[in-house]
C-alpha cells in the first residue's frame, strides 16, 4: 500500500484498499483475526465477484468498467498463491479420485471436498469442478 502511495499510482491504491476493507469487514463481522486461508477466501470472494461484474458490464457494452474491473482482477490476483497449471489440476484431480475411491458422479462431493482443502487460492474451483465431472462421467 504505501508503495502505490509513493507512486502516486491512483487505482492500484484503490484495489489494496478493497482487499483491506474486505479483510477487516470480515475480521469485524467474525469478531477474530483471520488465518491466511481465510484471507485468501475472502480474495478469492471478490475475484469471483469481479469476473461476474465484467461479464455484465461486457453486456452492457460499458467498455470503461470493464477494464476497471479488469485492473482490480488483476491486482487482486496478485495477492493468491502460484496458480497451478492444467498438468498439475490433472494430477490433483487424479490423486483425489483415487484416495476418495470416487466411482461415479455421485461421488464428485467427496472429490471436491478433498481438492478444496488442498487446492484452496491455488486454482479456479470451477475449472477443477469441470476437471472432475469430466474424469469421473468418462
Amino acid at each position: 500500500m504505501k508503495a502505490a502511495m509513493r507512486a502516486k499510482d491512483a487505482a492500484r491504491l484503490s484495489a489494496i484498499r478493497l482487499i483491506l476493507a474486505g479483510i477487516k469487514q470480515r475480521e469485524v463481522d467474525e469478531r477474530k483475526e483471520l488465518s491466511d486461508a481465510e484471507v485468501t477466501a475472502v480474495i478469492e470472494k471478490m475475484i469471483k465477484q469481479r469476473r461476474e461484474s465484467i461479464t455484465q458490464y461486457e453486456k452492457a457494452s460499458r467498455q470503461d468498467l470493464v477494464d476497471a474491473e479488469k485492473f482490480e482482477l488483476e491486482v487482486l490476483s496478485g495477492y493468491l498463491p502460484q496458480q497451478l497449471g492444467d498438468a498439475e489440476l490433472q494430477q490433483e484431480v487424479q490423486k483425489a479420485i483415487g484416495e476418495s475411491g470416487a466411482s461415479g458422479i455421485r461421488d464428485m462431493g467427496k472429490v471436491m471436498a478433498l481438492l478444496k482443502s488442498r487446492l484452496a487460492g491455488r486454482a479456479d474451483m470451477g475449472k477443477l469442478s469441470n476437471l472432475v465431472k469430466t474424469k469421473l462421467s468418462g
